[in-house]
């Protein structure tokens, strides 16, 4: 049986999407294949790579990709992560199921509030473990 495609979008394919590739990946990676991209895709964040690490899933690997890069691949689920991806994105891959699932940005909110160290950390591991929430009734739908 061949796997679901599923493409995860965000503005800069730096920390949600990553996140949500990662999350699938590592809890149904037997049926499902995951990939990520972003409209500015701005490389991974090291932030989002240690506290995945914390939770187990190794995304330190992932690349940062635009989302050009899947423009004529078929993708079963096109699901946007962030809320400016969602309002500006440009094309859906052909084919696919699109939704929408609003996270926080963590650089975002870090930036804006000034946090730093453990402070900074835990906003990453809230939108981690929301994320990893979706992706649970995702698989179970």
């Amino acid at each position: 049986m061949a796997r679901r495609r599923v493409l995860f979008l965000c503005t800069g394919n730096s920390c949600r999407s990553q996140m949500a590739e990662g999350w699938l990946r590592h809890l149904a990676g037997d049926r499902f294949a995951a990939a990520s991209a972003g409209l500015e895709p701005h490389g991974l964040n090291p932030s989002a790579v240690a506290v995945m690490r914390e939770a187990g899933v190794d995304i330190s690997q992932h690349t940062s990709d635009s989302l050009e890069r899947y423009a004529n691949e078929p993708f079963d689920d096109f699901i946007t992560v962030c809320d400016r991806a969602a309002e500006t994105c440009p094309l859906t891959p052909p084919g696919s199921r699109t939704l929408h699932w609003s996270f926080e940005d963590p650089p975002g909110v870090v930036r804006a509030q000034g946090l730093e160290g453990e402070a900074a950390l835990q906003v990453y591991r809230r939108v981690r473990d929301e994320i990893r929430a979706a992706i649970e009734a995702f698989i179970a739908a």
